[in-house]
Parts: structure tokens; sequence; C-alpha cells
């Protein structure tokens, strides 16, 4: 238990004790008092500092309050009034919300205890139809007891739904982790044996007085060689069952058909590119392409008769990505989805961040930013 939970129920024991007092020696709340005033007194103010036990052994903090109780009561006949009700109740209610289900029942079996022996020795109820109206004045108890259950049981729900949420979230992004790594596979793959066949060509170009050279090369070409094989044997398992890794990688020069496959699915999509020069890397190509991809597919799914989607790409300051639509979003779909993480994984591999929330003129955005890119991108066949 926290601090705080301790000082919360020390207070709350205290204040059933003062009340119990109040009870006992000026009859504040009280039907009816039974045998002397300090015995009265002494049991509620046992039964309410038993209350500090309430979190940490919730059954031993109901069972302690009956058995003083019981004492009491059989000794000098039970009182009628808020301090007998107070205490088993905010004890009961502790069973039902911090004991699991199948030993919080014996909650209930205590509770009746209690109400038997209460009603058992007061001596203010003489017949048997009286002893039977008693009865109503379990309830108070009972229903304790179920609110405490029924709070138990809405916070494990609510537990168990962010225990899935989490894991759904967990396996969103290690499978686009899974994606990314195939596809830097293809980026890198590609870059070392343009470096490997360089270097072999170099190799055989060179006199044979240059054996220095030669060795340099021929070190280049067996390193390049043996991470190439490394990195087909790493990643040959994740690609096993995924015969989409076989197509070349996208990039921003195929935005067209993705755009227009959006346009043709009904998302009118307007694009605009400014300020782009030279060309990125292919890592960087096509990590946008995939933001762009993802962020189009998010307003296709949930924006509810979007006028207008904007895609914008600038690199004034460093690449920047912004996907807005003026589409109403469902309410079940205010949550960005799932895509959305694993985008994010592939923006922070390049030191970028991203933003995916509604606009507050109507509608939803989606902001990728970049640092200051290294070269320069060209814009050719892009409109």
């Amino acid at each position: 238990m926290r601090l705080r939970s301790w000082g919360f129920d020390i207070a709350i024991a205290v204040v059933v004790a003062a009340l119990g007092v109040a009870e006992a020696v000026f009859g504040a709340g009280a039907t009816h008092q039974q045998g002397p005033v300090w015995t009265e007194a002494a049991v509620y103010v046992a039964a309410g500092l038993l209350l500090v036990l309430r979190r940490i052994a919730p059954l031993v903090c109901l069972a302690a309050i009956v058995i003083v109780c019981t004492i009491e009561f059989a000794l000098f006949g039970s009182p009628e009034g808020l301090g007998v009700t107070l205490a088993p109740s905010i004890a009961a209610y502790s069973v039902g919300r911090y004991v699991d289900r199948r030993r919080s029942w014996w909650g209930l079996v205590l509770i009746a205890l209690l109400w038997l022996v209460w009603d058992g020795f007061d001596p203010t109820v003489t017949t048997l139809l009286e002893r039977v109206q008693q009865f109503a004045w379990i309830s108070p108890w009972v229903v304790a007891w179920l609110i405490g259950s029924l709070v138990r049981t809405q916070l494990q729900h609510a537990g168990q739904r962010q225990t899935a949420r989490n894991e759904r979230e967990a396996r969103a992004v290690a499978e686009e982790r899974n994606r990314i790594a195939r596809e830097l596979h293809d980026v890198i793959g590609h870059s070392v044996s343009v470096m490997t066949v360089q270097a072999s060509a170099v190799r055989r170009r060179l006199q044979t007085d240059q054996a220095t050279e030669r060795q340099a090369l021929e070190t280049v070409e067996a390193v390049g060689r043996e991470a190439l094989n490394e990195m087909r044997r790493m990643v040959g398992m994740l690609r096993r069952d995924d015969d989409s890794d076989r197509q070349p990688a996208p990039g921003l020069a195929q935005l067209d058909p993705l755009i227009r496959k959006f346009r043709d699915a009904g998302l009118p999509v307007e694009l605009r590119m400014h300020g782009l020069r030279g060309e990125l890397s292919a890592g960087l190509d096509l990590t946008a392409y995939r933001v762009i991809q993802e962020g189009l597919t998010n307003a296709l799914r949930h924006a509810v008769d979007p006028v207008h989607v904007q895609v914008d790409i600038s690199d004034a300051h460093g690449l920047v990505i912004t996907i807005r639509d003026d589409g109403r979003a469902v309410e079940h779909d205010l949550e960005p989805g799932h895509g959305l993480l694993g985008m994010r994984e592939r923006v922070v591999l390049y030191g970028g961040t991203l933003y995916a929330g509604p606009r507050s003129e109507g509608g939803f955005e989606l902001v990728a930013r970049f640092p200051e890119q290294v070269g320069s991108m060209h814009p050719e066949g892009i409109s």
C-alpha cells in the first residue's frame, strides 16, 4: 500500500471511531442504546480502528469486527443506530472490492452471522414477526458488499481491456519493426552490393605494383559480401511468409499511382510539394512514402464525408509531410489506430517526430517531421 492509502484508511478509522463515541456518549444517530456507555463506545472504537486493515486483510478486518460486536452484544445486548451499521458496511465493501470473487463470498457469510447475532441479542425485539422484520436491516451491509464487488469487477475488466490493448499495440509495433527490417535489408543490401561491385571493378584496373591498394580493395569486397550474407541470413526468417517484399521498395517517385488508387476509392486527395530539391536517401524515401500511405489509409477508413484531403511535402526546415482531411470522425475512431504506432517507429528511426490528432477546425491531421537531410530531393515524376 502507498502512504496515501494508509493515510486515507487511518482517517476513515478515526472518523468512524469518533462517530461511534458520539453515538454512545451523546446518543447522536442512535435509535436504541444498550448496556453501559463505555462498553458501547469501546466496541464502536474497536470496530472503527479495525478498518485500518480493510485493504491489507479485508476478511480479517470484517471477521474481527463481527467477533468484537458479538462479544459486546452477547454481554450487554444489541444497540440500534448508525454505529452498528457504519463500520461493518465499510468492511463489507472492502471485502467485495479487494478480495477475489471466490473468497469474497465469505464476506456474505460473516454479514449474515453478524445480523443473526445482532438480531438475536436485541432486547427490543420480542416476537418472531419482529425478528423477521428486522431482516431488512441487513441490506446496508449486503449493498455495501455488492458495490465493492461491482467496483472490483469493473476495474478488472478495465485492466483486462488495457492489457489486451497494450498487447495489440506491442504486436503492431513488432510487426512494423519486422517490416522495416525487411525493407531496410533491401535498401542497405542494394547499397552494399553497389559498393562491392565498384570495389571489384577498381581492383581489376589496378597495376601490378599496387599491391597495397589491391589488398585494401579485396578486403572491402570480402567484408561487403560477408555483410550481405549475414543480412540475408538474419532477415531470411522474416521473409519466409511474406511475398510482398519481393517487389521493389517504393518511394516518393511512386506517389502518382498511390494517389490515383485513393482517388479511385473516393478520397478527394490533393498533393502539394514545396521547395523540394535533389534526392532522398533510399530509406528515408521509403519511410516518407509509407507515412503518406498510412495517412491516406487512415483518412479513408475513419474520415466521414471528407470534402478535401491535402498532402503537403516540403523541405524548408527538414522534410515535413502533412496529411489533413476535413471529414467528421466517428466517435469510437478518435483514437489513432495501430498503423500509426508503426509509422511512429519508422519516423523515430530517422530522428523525426510524428503527430496524429484532430484539428481544431474539424477533421484529422498527421504531421511527420524529419531533421535536415543530407543531399537533395529530386521531384521529377511527381505531380
